[in-house]
């Protein structure tokens, strides 16, 4: 009987009070070191809240609704800021394309009286005639420089510039190919930008 005995406090140790008073010791360091691994933070946080009274906590409630509430002003005057700003600048885009061609319509008011004045004088001989034509032109090119309207003109010779001319046909000529034979209507540029390219024709060299 004693040596089953033996052999069963061998097999379980928790009806061992050896084994048991040994293992005590080892539970306890390791609570010891989960302690210490926690840190004071958590105790410190601990003690804190329950430090915290209820007026403590309805204080602190307080304050983040005050908080929040002027998050929340801040943000509705940020949209309505940029709410703001996209409306001037549609406003801005529209006036843009509504007068946009203000200063050249004004500048062109003085070529119509010109024309109307002219027309209001039918006796006019020829050399009148041409002097009030060549006085309205004058007005009308004034006008273009002054909105930044400028003609291209190639002459007889000037290489062919495929971004500013329009080339209706190539002949046999004395200049050389690709150089302008002649032009057949002016072209017209508004700030580096082509409204019309020049009408003309180009060499394609001496023919056999």
């Amino acid at each position: 009987m004693s040596e089953s005995k033996d052999n069963d406090a061998t097999l379980n140790p928790r009806h061992d009070p050896d084994a048991q008073s040994e293992s005590l010791p080892e539970q306890h360091d390791a609570d010891n070191a989960a302690a210490e691994q926690a840190g004071p933070d958590a105790d410190a946080t601990a003690r804190d809240a329950g430090d915290l009274s209820h007026e403590d906590l309805e204080k602190q409630l307080s304050e983040a609704q005050e908080q929040i509430a002027k998050y929340y002003d801040e943000l509705l005057r940020a949209r309505a800021e940029v709410e703001n700003i996209r409306r001037r600048a549609s406003d801005d885009v529209s006036k843009a394309r509504k007068f946009g061609i203000e200063s050249f319509a004004e500048s062109l008011v003085p070529v119509i009286d010109s024309l109307e004045a002219a027309l209001s004088q039918p006796d006019q001989d020829a050399q009148a005639w041409q002097a009030g034509v060549e006085a309205t032109l004058r007005q009308l090119s004034a006008a273009f420089e002054r909105n930044a309207l400028a003609a291209v003109a190639p002459e007889p010779g000037d290489r062919f510039d495929p971004h500013l001319h329009q080339a209706i046909s190539t002949v046999p000529a004395d200049q050389p190919e690709g150089a302008v034979v002649q032009r057949l209507q002016k072209g017209y540029t508004i700030a580096d930008r082509v409204l019309r390219p020049a009408l003309v024709i180009v060499s394609s060299g001496q023919g056999e």
